[in-house]
């Protein structure tokens, strides 16, 4: 999706430039077929409220849009009205109470180069034309939240447009049934967010990464060192294995290991990440680069340039697991033989969880989290790859806690993203503040799978 131009305006279906508008509102540009009925570009919290009102006037479901990186496009669906939140891109920045108050279609990479001016940092989204909006119903997983918390974690605060067309604040204090609904409940949120507060960190004084290359060879004996030193990684990096068709340096399959840092010190981030550099595999490593500094926003760039590039086709599925490498090594391997060509990638995410999350929607994690991203460019190929993520994430789903929201596939297939009594709770906190269910929710839901 790209920056949203001129004043927004509302299209109703058949008007010209209508598809275009539309299939504009998503990074995909995978076409699924599905139109609303009328497109309500927002400019302002007034819009939204209008256009809510329209909605219950006119009898129609309501789907939303902050950034469009719902390699699902969950926002699509037929005859509705899809609420555009782009436009709503504000940032404040209150720097004695380390608060932020950003509109939803604010982009993580606009945040985290105002906040670098201050001295401050939010864990935004990895890349940096991810919508705040979206990002933080899901949980956040950002840059450094292994120690700073989740970004839904460090929302205080949000303002709202319920079901029924009025405007209020949720926080620990006021409106605490939402609060706690709007962290983590994702694209099953039964409100419209138009700003959020966030709780800001003092930026780390070092940003950095250290990678190291194998061919896909390796594969079994570098997911297996992974697994074994994965609970002694200190926090503040962010270690993971990206398999790829053609990985960096060697330009044939292989495996980047990557370990980005933030650290208060070069001496300390250098320590942190030195379990790569000498690692008992490294002389099979392809090469090692040494620990360079750079900023987040320079990182997010990069990952977006060679992994997320705009206008491709996308599937993506996911999983989060704690069962034991030798059972998850065969679906890794599958994964590695069957990828689609490059871009497409997979990750496995050394995540270990805190032993305590604060009570919110967000329920579900694991030690490990494995991705699969396929993409293409041409819609001649949707036949040929669409299903691909779906059929690898089924082969190792029997291994799996369950899915992420960020990455979910839930239409193709229903998963648990979230704990039996969470989901319950937040059906119940739904059929108070949205008994006609206005808004559109999950693709789909692992009541299915009873």
């Amino acid at each position: 999706m790209k920056r949203p131009t001129g004043t927004g305006r509302t299209l109703e279906r058949g008007a010209p430039g209508f598809d275009d508008a539309v299939l504009g509102t998503s990074f995909n540009a995978r076409d699924p077929g599905h139109r609303p009925r009328v497109l309500v570009q927002a400019n302002t919290a007034a819009d939204v409220v209008a256009a809510v009102n329209r909605a219950r006037r006119d009898n129609l479901t309501i789907s939303i849009c902050s950034g469009g990186h719902s390699w699902a496009q969950n926002h699509l669906r037929d005859g509705n009205l899809l609420l555009d939140l782009s436009r709503l891109n504000a940032i404040e920045v209150d720097t004695d109470n380390h608060v932020a108050r950003v509109g939803p279609g604010c982009w993580s990479v606009d945040l985290d180069t105002r906040l670098r001016r201050h001295g401050l940092f939010f864990p935004v989204a990895h890349a940096p034309d991810v919508g705040l909006g979206g990002f933080l119903l899901q949980g956040g997983f950002g840059w450094n939240s292994r120690q700073v918390g989740l970004g839904c974690e460090n929302v205080v605060g949000l303002d709202l447009v319920l079901a029924d067309g009025s405007q209020v604040h949720a926080s620990e204090q006021e409106n605490a049934d939402l609060y706690w609904a709007a962290r983590g409940a994702g694209p099953g949120f039964f409100a419209v967010v138009v700003r959020y507060h966030l709780k800001l960190h003092a930026r780390p004084r070092f940003c950095g990464m250290l990678a190291q290359v194998f061919a896909m060879q390796h594969l079994e004996d570098v997911f297996a060192w992974a697994d074994a030193v994965g609970a002694q990684v200190s926090r503040n990096v962010e270690f993971q294995l990206l398999l790829t068709p053609s990985a960096m340096g060697i330009f044939k399959p292989g495996i980047e290991v990557l370990a980005p840092v933030m650290a208060d010190t070069w001496r300390e981030a250098r320590a942190a990440v030195a379990f790569v550099k000498h690692n008992p595999l490294r002389r099979k490593a392809s090469f090692t680069t040494p620990l360079l500094p750079a900023s987040t926003a320079l990182l997010s760039w990069a990952a977006s340039f060679t992994h997320f590039p705009a206008r491709m086709h996308w599937c993506a599925d996911n999983i989060w697991t704690n069962a034991p490498i030798a059972d998850l090594l065969p679906g890794i391997r599958a994964v590695a033989d069957t990828l689609p060509p490059a871009p497409s990638h997979a990750l496995w995410l050394n995540w270990y969880p805190p032993a305590r999350r604060d009570d919110m929607a967000f329920s579900l994690e694991g030690n490990r989290y494995f991705a699969v991203y396929g993409e293409w460019k041409h819609a001649r190929d949707d036949a040929r790859y669409a299903n691909w993520a779906t059929e690898q994430m089924t082969r190792m789903s029997a291994h799996g806690l369950g899915s992420q929201l960020a990455d979910e596939n839930l239409g193709r297939r229903p998963a648990h993203f979230m704990a039996p009594a969470n989901l319950q709770r937040l059906d119940s906190i739904r059929a108070a503040r949205d008994p006609d269910r206005r808004f559109c929710s999950w693709m789909g839901r692992p009541d299915l799978l009873q």
